[in-house]
C-alpha cells in the first residue's frame, strides 16, 4: 500500500511554509495525495492554492481543531473532468514536457481528450507516468516555465519576441537551404523538390499570420487586458471570430509540417548525405519543435485567457 506523503507545518520555518507546500503540491503527480498537520486552521492556504493552481486539487478535513488540524490535499486525476491535452498541458508545465517527450500532440491536436490522445499516438498510461516521475526529479532550472501564469499581455510579448522573431530569422534560411539541396540532389531524391515547394508554401503562410496576429489579433487582445472597464472598440474585430481564424491556420500549418515530415521520411538523411542536406533536416526539426511550441502557447493558454476576459461584463475589473 503506498505511503501518502505528510508534511508537519509547525516544523517548518514560518515564510518558508507556504513555499514548501506548493513545492510538494507541484511534485504531486495526478491522483495522488499529501496531508499536511498544522496547529491552526490552514484555510489561507487553501484560498492560496485555488488562487494560484485554480481547480486543480480537492481538499479534505482530516481533523478539524481545536488543537490540531489534518488536511488531505489531492491532486485531481486527469480524468475527474475528462479535460483536453491541451488544458492539461497548460495547467501544468511537467504534463507539457511529457506530451512533447512522448510525441503526444497538444498542440494542433490539443482539442483531444487524454485517452483519445494516447490512443492516437500509441501511448500507455504506463508510459505517461514514468515519463512524469522523470519530469518531477529536474532541477527547478531544467523544469519548463509556467506560461499559464503569465499575464496577455506580457505572454503577448514573449511570443513576438521569442517565437514570431524566430520564424522571421529562420524562415529564410530554411528556404534557402531547401531550395539548394533541391537543386543539387533532386535528380537522385526527386521527393526534394516536393519538400522545397512544400517549405516554401509552409513559410509563405506564416509570414502573412504573423502579420495579422501581430496587427489584429494580438493589440486587439491587450486591448480588452488592459483596460479594467472592458470598455472593447466598437470597430474591435470579433475576438471568437479572428481567434477561430488563427485556430485554423495553426491547422493548416501543423498539416503542413506532417506533409514535410512524410516527403522526409521523418527527416531521414540518405547514405552519403552531404552537410548543406544534413544541416537542411536539422533546421527543419528544430523549426517544427519551435513552431509546436508556439502553436501550443496560442491555442492553450493565451487564446482562453483572452477569451475569458472577452466574456467579462462589461466594468468589470479582471
Amino acid at each position: 500500500m503506498e505511503t501518502i506523503p505528510a508534511i508537519n507545518v509547525t516544523l517548518i520555518e514560518p515564510r518558508l511554509r507556504h513555499a514548501t507546500i506548493f513545492k510538494h503540491f507541484d511534485e504531486l503527480l495526478p491522483g495522488r495525495e499529501l496531508i499536511i498537520f498544522n496547529d491552526h486552521d490552514p484555510k489561507p492556504l487553501y484560498y492560496q492554492l485555488l488562487g494560484e493552481r485554480g481547480d486543480t486539487f480537492t481538499w479534505k478535513y482530516l481533523q478539524d481543531g481545536p488543537e490540531n488540524w489534518q488536511v488531505k490535499i489531492a491532486k485531481r486525476a486527469m480524468e475527474d473532468k475528462e479535460e483536453t491535452v491541451g488544458q492539461i498541458a497548460s495547467k501544468d508545465i511537467r504534463m507539457a514536457d511529457a506530451f512533447r517527450k512522448l510525441g503526444i500532440d497538444f498542440c494542433c491536436g490539443g482539442k483531444r481528450k487524454l485517452k483519445d490522445a494516447l490512443r492516437h499516438a500509441g501511448v500507455t498510461p504506463e508510459q505517461l507516468e514514468e515519463t512524469l516521475i522523470a519530469a518531477a526529479t529536474l532541477p527547478a532550472a531544467q523544469q519548463p516555465l509556467n506560461f499559464a501564469a503569465w499575464q496577455p499581455g506580457f505572454l503577448i510579448d514573449y511570443i513576438v519576441n521569442v517565437h514570431h522573431r524566430y520564424i522571421l530569422e529562420n524562415g529564410p534560411i530554411i528556404e534557402g537551404l531547401a531550395s539548394k539541396v533541391a537543386s543539387r540532389h533532386a535528380d537522385r531524391h526527386p521527393e526534394l523538390l516536393a519538400l522545397s515547394e512544400q517549405v516554401q508554401q509552409l513559410l509563405s503562410d506564416l509570414y502573412s499570420h504573423l502579420e495579422k496576429e501581430e496587427g489584429i489579433v494580438f493589440p486587439a487582445i491587450k486591448q480588452i487586458a488592459n483596460t479594467a472597464s472592458n470598455e472593447y472598440a466598437q470597430d474591435a474585430p470579433d475576438l471568437n471570430l479572428v481567434v477561430g481564424l488563427m485556430e485554423a491556420e495553426h491547422a493548416s500549418a501543423g498539416d503542413d509540417l506532417k506533409r514535410i515530415r512524410e516527403i522526409s521520411s521523418n527527416y531521414h538523411l540518405p547514405q552519403g548525405a552531404c552537410n548543406s542536406y544534413t544541416y537542411l533536416f536539422e533546421k527543419l526539426k528544430e523549426f517544427e519543435n519551435d513552431l509546436f511550441n508556439h502553436i501550443h502557447l496560442e491555442n492553450n493558454i493565451l487564446f482562453p485567457k483572452a477569451l475569458e476576459i472577452g466574456r467579462q461584463p462589461q466594468g468589470q475589473a479582471v
